[in-house]
């Protein structure tokens, strides 16, 4: 008998106990109506950054005239990936992204944390500088995911790693939970939500294998 795939949820828990980068919207929900208050249906409201949790970054996140989040080739998001490990806080260097031997058209998620609380937005954690992001490009990669809250350093102001892989067209997936995925090959199911416009949208991210 053929073996069914197996699916393994790589995306946050989303709440109002998640963290979020610092000065950005945090995630809130309350009820507006609720069943058990007598209405006829339960409907909730929600404000928060679109950065929170697992998400995708958008083109024009950093690109001014570039596409929004409800505009990009969703094909990048589904397809064959890599997942790569490579624990530790440290900035992913030229020379790490060189051992990688990416292809033309793979799809990269770099496991860099063996825990997650998804409630302590951590101090330090693993980026990429801007030659690796230019190389990830340059390579063809499709998409570039990371278990971290961003692919730049966290008190970047230039953003070199996001800009080089959005002009070179490489989907971003941020805040990633690769605790319990091992290195090697997957297949990955993490379109964002059809946001139009705006900077970035939640991801419910899969790995099949």
């Amino acid at each position: 008998m053929k073996r069914r795939p197996r699916l393994l949820d790589i995306s946050q828990p989303v709440d109002g106990s998640i963290a979020c980068w610092p000065g950005d919207t945090p995630f809130h929900s309350e009820w507006a109506c609720h069943i058990g208050q007598g209405a006829a249906v339960t409907v909730s409201k929600v404000t928060s950054s679109p950065h929170n949790g697992t998400h995708a970054d958008a083109p024009c996140h950093f690109l001014l005239g570039a596409p929004g989040i409800g505009e990009v080739d969703v094909g990048k998001y589904v397809g064959p990936c890599r997942v790569v490990e490579r624990i530790g806080t440290g900035p992913l260097t030229p020379a790490e992204v060189r051992r990688w031997r990416v292809r033309k058209g793979e799809r990269i998620l770099v496991r860099s944390r063996r825990r997650l609380d998804p409630r302590v937005f951590p101090a330090k954690f693993a980026h990429l500088v801007g030659d690796s992001a230019a190389l990830l490009a340059a390579a063809g990669a499709v998409l570039f995911g990371i278990d971290t809250p961003s692919v730049d350093h966290r008190d970047s102001k230039t953003m070199d790693a996001h800009k080089a892989l959005l002009r070179g067209g490489v989907a971003i997936l941020e805040n990633l939970d690769l605790t319990k995925a091992k290195a090697g090959r997957w297949r990955l199911i993490a379109p964002p939500a059809k946001f139009m416009g705006l900077d970035a949208a939640p991801v419910r991210a899969l790995l099949e294998g």
